[in-house]
This record gives structure tokens, sequence and C-alpha cells, in this order.
């Protein structure tokens, strides 16, 4: 999940992005082209045909980028991986699930809402906590510092990893491999 345009680009609230432009760089399956609300990165990643989408909708409204991916034709609980940020995580913790609510996330709310289910995994990126009396918008939007910008981007290359695990093994490998 991200949102879309330069604005966004540093803040927390485009981890998940970062994250897709990471995958599709590693697996050499770029470049992004748009498909509806979505710009999109496809190949065969060990096997497995990937399909890497980062939605050109604001995060909020993330699940109508699914439209374009056809999801009556997906197995959410086996085929779809949902990248998110996570104000509820220290910076750089990671989170693996299998399903769950959206805890407060409205990104995943309108995930599952397109859906018409919880039972999809979900990669959760710590973005670090929101501090008290701030509005948690705000927190989201706003840029990250550098160093917890560089505590992310180092990252990256073990999500990739965890991503492929995800991929040949599930979520429970995933799961308990990569969270911390």
């Amino acid at each position: 999940m991200g949102n879309p345009g330069p604005r966004y680009d540093g803040t927390r609230h485009n981890v998940g992005w970062w994250v897709a432009d990471r995958l599709a760089y590693d697996w050499e399956i770029g470049p992004f082209r748009r498909e509806g609300p979505a710009l999109v990165a496809d190949g065969t990643v060990h096997g497995h045909e990937v399909c890497v989408a980062k939605p050109l909708t604001h995060v909020n409204r993330s699940g109508a980028a699914l439209v374009s991916l056809r999801p009556e034709a997906l197995s959410p609980s086996r085929d779809l991986l949902v990248v998110v940020d996570d104000a509820a995580l220290e910076v750089g913790r990671v989170r693996f699930r299998p399903r769950g609510s959206a805890g407060g996330h409205n990104g995943l709310k309108s995930v599952e809402a397109v859906l018409g289910t919880t039972e999809y995994a979900r990669l959760r990126i710590g973005v670090g906590l929101c501090p008290p009396g701030v509005d948690l918008a705000d927190w989201v939007l706003s840029p990250m510092p550098a160093a917890d910008e560089e505590v992310v981007v180092e990252l990256l290359p073990e999500l990739t990893k965890a991503v492929e695990t995800w991929l040949a093994e599930g979520t429970e490998a995933a799961m308990s491999r990569f969270n911390r």
C-alpha cells in the first residue's frame, strides 16, 4: 500500500511501495505499467507466477486496486500478500500474519471490503509508534526521519527473501523466520 505522487514518496504510509519497488527490482520484473487503478509488474519468481501491484488510489481506498487484478480469480488466503505500514510497531519490526483484523488500518479495511474476507496474508512493516497527542493521519503522512528511513531501507533485501519464503513455503514459514 502507498499513496501516489511525489508528495508521499518518503512518508511512513509508503513503506509498502518501497517493498514493492524492491521486489520488482530484485526479481527483474519491472518496469511497472498502469492497469486500471494500479501499477503492476509481473513475471516468474522461482517457478511462481507473481504480480506486484502498487495501488494508485490513496491508502484508504487500496481495495479498489484489486479490481484490476481480478480478485475473483484469486484465492486470497493462498494468493495474496498485502504489504502495509504499521504505526503500532517500532521502526523496522516485521510481522507476517496469515489473516486477521484491519487493526484500525483503513487501507486494510478497504481490501477486506472488496474481498469480503479477512483471510489473506499481510506483511506489516513497523514505521514507529505514533506519539501521544499527534494525529495518526498526520503521523503516517509525515516524512520519516533519516535514521528511521535508513532502518527500513536496510531491511528491504531481507524482505525480498521473506516474500520469497512466503511464496515457496507459506505464511507460517515466513512468520517463523522473519517476524521480529
